[in-house]
């Protein structure tokens, strides 16, 4: 059974950070791509940042040198790294691993920036 927990979000000021945490259970998420999105508004959860299993990544633009998503193997966790926050950036935060037999996602985590 796959699970995917995630833990780190709050509310934060602007220029703050956060680090949010996606621990992963029936999943090695070494040899599977993982991946943050996040709900905004709308029906789409949009791709935020994500990590093959090489080690490769990718960001969407409006998080740019600001975040940075990084995996520890031992842990089987993967993290997401975020800094110079700004209430654009409000939202819910899902993990994602896609797997073999398809995509699992996580329970969502709040992180609200504000003052």
């Amino acid at each position: 059974q796959v699970q995917l927990v995630e833990s780190g979000g709050g509310l934060v000021q602007p220029g703050g950070s956060l680090r949010l945490s996606c621990a992963a259970s029936g999943i090695s998420i070494s040899i599977n791509t993982m991946g943050w999105y996040r709900l905004t508004s709308g029906k789409e959860r949009d791709l935020v940042a994500v990590i093959t299993p090489d080690g490769g990544t990718n960001y969407a633009d409006s998080v740019k040198g600001r975040f940075t998503i990084s995996r520890d193997n031992a842990k089987n966790t993967v993290y997401l790294a975020m800094n110079s926050l700004r209430p654009e950036d409000t939202a819910v935060y899902y993990c994602r691993a896609l797997g073999i037999f398809g995509v699992y996602w996580g329970q969502g985590t709040q992180v609200t920036v504000s003052t």
